[in-house]
């Protein structure tokens, strides 16, 4: 049976164990509404609300959200600037709310260029949802897949170097523990909203043998039910991980 020909399965079925979304189209957002991009932002942080909501809802057990890309540090300094002033607001409003609903927060990316307040923020929130059981939500700040690589092949040459890594025993399983997603199970589905089509440099390495899911839809405007369109998409594929077809 082919693809397109496989019955949609429910929900409860196929839901995807690790969900990771590229939030695009918040400038866009803002743009065609007369607004300044801060309110953009404004809008996104409030959409990633809704979606981990959902996502708990659905009963997605880890959601990757991808924040703030490396590559963002070259945005104007005032925008940079608004981005991680909403950060610090959120972070300090939302921790409660998550240990509440038993969300357990995780950041990946290179949080410590953000700042010592910032980053104390970001241990605080991460010390404090730790228990959550519920969802596992994972932020990627100042994030970029290639970096991430690079730096789990340095520290691969530094292990080699003093003697706790013999060359021929580096393999995928070994290399992925050195990576900021160790112990987290690679990402079944990737979404993308607004209407691109590309990765943006987000979990390279993990979304080797995930599925895709491109929805134009500008990422304020993202509601639980677009999250469900993109689970019954994911639901209605037939996964076969380089295994040919009969």
């Amino acid at each position: 049976m082919s693809a397109a020909a496989k019955p949609a399965a429910t929900l409860a079925d196929a839901v995807p164990v690790h969900v990771g979304i590229i939030m695009d189209g918040n400038g866009r957002w803002a743009a065609a509404r007369g607004l300044p991009r801060a309110l953009g932002h404004k809008a996104g942080a409030e959409a990633a609300r809704r979606a981990i909501e959902a996502a708990a809802e659905a009963g997605i057990g880890w959601l990757t959200l991808f924040a703030f890309s490396s590559e963002n540090w070259r945005r104007p300094a005032d925008e940079v600037r608004d981005l991680t002033g909403l950060m610090r607001l959120y972070l300090r409003s939302e921790v409660k709310t998550l240990v509440k609903e038993g969300i357990r927060l995780r950041i990946i990316g290179e949080r410590e260029r953000f700042g010592p307040d910032l980053v104390r923020a970001i241990d605080q929130a991460e010390a404090a949802t730790a228990e959550g059981r519920r969802l596992n939500l994972n932020v990627a700040l100042s994030y970029g897949g290639r970096a991430e690589i690079v730096a789990a092949a340095r520290a691969a040459m530094q292990q080699a170097l003093e003697g706790g890594l013999q060359p021929e025993a580096l393999d995928e399983a070994s290399f992925g523990r050195l990576l900021s997603t160790d112990g987290m199970p690679d990402p079944d589905l990737i979404i993308r909203t607004s209407g691109e089509q590309r990765l943006s440099n987000f979990l390279l390495w993990q979304s080797a043998y995930a599925e895709f899911v491109f929805q134009d839809v500008l990422w304020p405007d993202y509601e639980a039910r677009h999250l469900a369109e993109a689970i019954g998409e994911f639901a209605r594929r037939e996964r076969r991980y380089g295994v040919r077809a009969a």
